[in-house]
């Protein structure tokens, strides 16, 4: 007997949270459907539909029990949304002075971004991406937009020329606001994303890697530079880290809320080690590692800037990030011979797989082969 299905779907239709059943043609299936209180057909979705209420719920699960199987993976959420590092006052989004022919976010979407806990850099970038998107539909009401609206504005960019990371990141904002904000898991499951880009990470030699260190300013400068690169350790999570997550005893640094708000330990190197006594001597840090001159966190800013002036001393034509000494770390480890899952580990990634990209650049296997040429 062949086995019927049902998928569930997460619809809008005339400001409405609707459960749209879609199913292949056949009649017992379709006669139980019809029999649905309240039940109506949609020809912008080509499926039946009824209201999305606790209760109509329960009756289709209780309808199609030992009928039909009921596939919810495009109808309940799979998993959290983007949990990020740190939470950001959102103030000063609320506070903004109205500019005229301009649609600015709901208030609900920026509260549902700071109860998330979301990064201050992905709260921008969300905002700004979701933002360009209704001011696009700035004659429609944003609730009423569908898959086939996204899908226009998605095409619309790619003309326009953005690039994949943009549209990807479009695609995040605009379901975030349906999916998370409005409650409706995987209504936009289906919209099409780019091809993903297969670029190889940059790296420096180890050679250059030490040049860098030897050419810092002073020893605070040194010392986040050789974090960077021994420790494997994202710019943010250096500025994160705390005095008391260097444990020198177990030779080990703590991570505090990662990406993904994961905590992790990575190696710490004996040769930095005594860098960071010195350093701590010298400098005195209170609450956190690296602080500004008033005792704040570090910045960013101040990184990129320590690495940039450290490489062009040193000499390095590359445009070097603080990013690029991680993916540094990562590929000498590897080439080294490293087992790639301790590598995964140590710079916390979720899946293997975002850990052998990293087999594409280490070149230690290339010494292996004979060149015909030689």
């Amino acid at each position: 007997m062949e086995r019927k299905y049902i998928t569930l779907k997460n619809l809008m239709i005339e400001k409405q949270k609707c459960i749209g059943l879609k199913f292949f043609a056949d009649r017992v299936v379709q006669a139980l459907v019809n029999d649905l209180p309240g039940i109506k057909w949609s020809e912008d979705f080509n499926m039946n539909y009824i209201l999305n209420t606790p209760a109509n719920i329960d009756l289709v699960f209780k309808t199609f029990r030992g009928v039909a199987w009921i596939n919810c993976n495009h109808f309940y959420s799979r998993s959290s949304f983007g949990k990020e590092l740190i939470p950001v006052d959102i103030e000063a989004l609320q506070k903004r002075k109205p500019v005229a022919g301009k649609i600015f976010c709901p208030e609900s979407y920026l509260q549902k971004l700071e109860l998330k806990r979301y990064a201050a850099s992905t709260i921008r970038t969300y905002v700004s991406c979701f933002e360009t998107f209704i001011n696009h539909y700035s004659d429609r009401e944003v609730q009423n937009l569908n898959e086939n609206d996204v899908r226009h504005y998605l095409q619309k960019l790619i003309r326009d020329g953005s690039s994949h990371s943009y549209i990807n990141q479009a695609i995040n904002a605009i379901k975030f606001y349906y999916e998370i904000v409005l409650e409706m898991p995987n209504r936009f499951y289906a919209v099409e994303r780019p091809r993903a880009e297969e670029k190889l990470p940059e790296v420096l030699a180890k050679e250059e890697v030490l040049r860098i260190i030897n050419n810092t300013n002073n020893i605070k400068h040194r010392c986040i530079i050789g974090l960077l690169y021994s420790a494997g350790l994202r710019r943010g999570e250096v500025l994160n880290l705390r005095v008391e997550d260097v444990d020198s005893k177990r030779m080990v640094i703590k991570v505090r809320s990662g990406k993904g708000n994961k905590d992790r330990y990575t190696i710490l190197s004996e040769k930095l080690l005594g860098d960071l006594r010195r350093y701590f001597i010298e400098w005195r840090p209170k609450e956190y590692l690296f602080e500004g001159p008033k005792g704040e966190k570090y910045s960013a800013e101040s990184v990129v800037k320590i690495v940039k002036e450290a490489s062009k001393k040193a000499g390095i034509r590359k445009r070097v990030t603080p990013h690029m000494l991680r993916h540094s770390f990562a590929t000498h480890l590897l080439e080294s011979g490293t087992d790639l899952r301790y590598i995964q580990v140590l710079l916390g990634h979720k899946s293997t797989k975002t850990t052998e990209i990293y087999t594409h650049v280490a070149t230690n296997i290339f010494f292996k082969i004979k060149n015909p040429l030689d």
